[in-house]
């Protein structure tokens, strides 16, 4: 069971890594097909685009399931798929909800100071460990500087864009 768990909770840990990439490297720092969803999502933060993937997922998820069923490779797969569901989950209430705990503001205040004032820096969206790691962390007293900044922006009234985006995928089918 400890084996079990350690493989999961290495997953998890991989997905921190895989949502710096995607934000920092696909989205910002080089051109790629991630860019343009990415830009649209700095433009209005309403706009979902990460909701893309949810089918592919689970289709992949499934046909994996089927043929390895709970082989360790799997187990790791969930814990990625699982940090990815986290980080959907707190992107969302970053965005559109006040923040339930001193961990969710420091957060929220975090990727809502990336979004305002320092769209080249703070890719990390659940942890600051790769921003540290790869230098992307401004230093510490302008991010104090930046917290400040992200803590008075009010949460987004309204909704995302996900009914627009089912709407239009099931009026195109």
């Amino acid at each position: 069971m400890l084996g079990i768990t350690l493989i999961f909770v290495a997953g998890l840990f991989a997905w921190t890594l895989l949502e710096y990439i995607i934000h920092g490297v696909l989205a910002h720092s080089h051109r790629t097909f991630v860019t343009p969803l990415h830009n649209e999502h700095h433009v209005d933060p309403r706009a979902v685009f990460a909701m893309r993937a949810y089918i592919p997922t689970a289709i992949v998820l499934t046909v994996l399931l089927t043929i390895f069923r709970m082989a360790p490779g799997m187990i790791f797969l969930f814990g990625i798929v699982t940090g990815f569901a986290v980080y959907e989950y707190l992107h969302y209430r970053i965005h559109f909800a006040t923040p339930s705990s001193a961990i969710e503001a420091r957060l929220r205040a975090r990727h809502l100071a990336h979004h305002l004032r320092e769209p080249d820096a703070i890719f990390g969206v659940t942890t600051r460990i790769w921003d540290v790691a790869f230098g992307t962390e401004p230093a510490p007293e302008r991010m104090r500087e930046l917290a400040v900044v992200g803590a008075t922006v009010a949460p987004l009234s309204g909704s995302s864009n996900l009914g627009r985006v089912i709407r239009s995928r099931i009026a195109a089918s």
